[in-house]
């Protein structure tokens, strides 16, 4: 779509087979940040590698922006629903525009609390820098799940960070929905040289009064 900034896409992969070097209970992992991990909970592992990726784009990359999104937590389905995915982020303004940009593009979303001072003491641990899941399941999981990843590039860390859980929606039974594609195309397409992602988008160039070229562009693709 002609993006017209540096972008990069970081897939975070991984075997979850169980095998002779499976994670165990109790084992204590060093992550990509340096941070160290104590397993208390092998069902957790998403998160893992998810923080490995956080750290990768903040340290290799040089990124100023960093949103990963991943099917990370049945919680999510519980605390925004099966339509909205939950969206945690260190800024206002990108919070805004994720839930806009999914109200624009039909790939809803709903804002999760983001209070690490309060919650990522869900993750204490007397062995590591912290464990992979919380103390307390009662306690906004879905929100503390987003903080671990958080943690590997650091709350003080000066970029903008956006996590997006999209565990309920990107499913209806036994069917994807294909939820995710439209909602970045949507959040980050001021950023592009299509004039109706410029339309859509909540950031940067919204379209509020298009060009007769640009309207009578987006005439055509809604038809098509």
């Amino acid at each position: 779509q002609g993006f017209k900034d540096n972008l990069h896409a970081v897939f975070c992969l991984a075997e979850n087979a169980v095998g002779p070097r499976a994670t165990r209970p109790d084992d204590i992992h060093v992550l990509y940040s340096g941070k160290t991990v104590e397993i208390n909970n092998t069902d957790a592992e998403g998160r893992l590698i998810l923080a490995d990726g956080v750290a990768y784009a903040c340290k290799d990359l040089g990124a100023d922006i960093i949103l990963d999104m991943a099917t990370l937590t049945g919680a999510q389905g519980i605390a925004t629903g099966k339509y909205h995915a939950a969206v945690l982020t260190n800024n206002d303004e990108w919070e805004k525009a994720c839930v806009k940009a999914g109200r624009n593009c039909g790939d809803l979303v709903h804002p999760l609390v983001y209070c690490p001072e309060l919650h990522f003491s869900e993750f204490t641990s007397a062995v590591a820098d912290m464990k992979n899941s919380v103390a307390d399941r009662d306690n906004t999981p879905s929100s503390c799940a987003g903080l671990f990843i958080a943690s590997h590039i650091g709350f003080d860390w000066p970029g903008v960070w956006v996590h997006i859980d999209i565990a309920a929606p990107v499913h209806a039974g036994e069917r994807a929905t294909g939820y995710g594609v439209a909602l970045l195309l949507s959040l980050f397409g001021g950023a592009s040289e299509d004039p109706l992602l410029n339309m859509v988008s909540p950031l940067g160039c919204n379209g509020d009064s298009p060009t007769e070229d640009t309207e009578r562009d987006s005439k055509r693709r809604r038809l098509v």
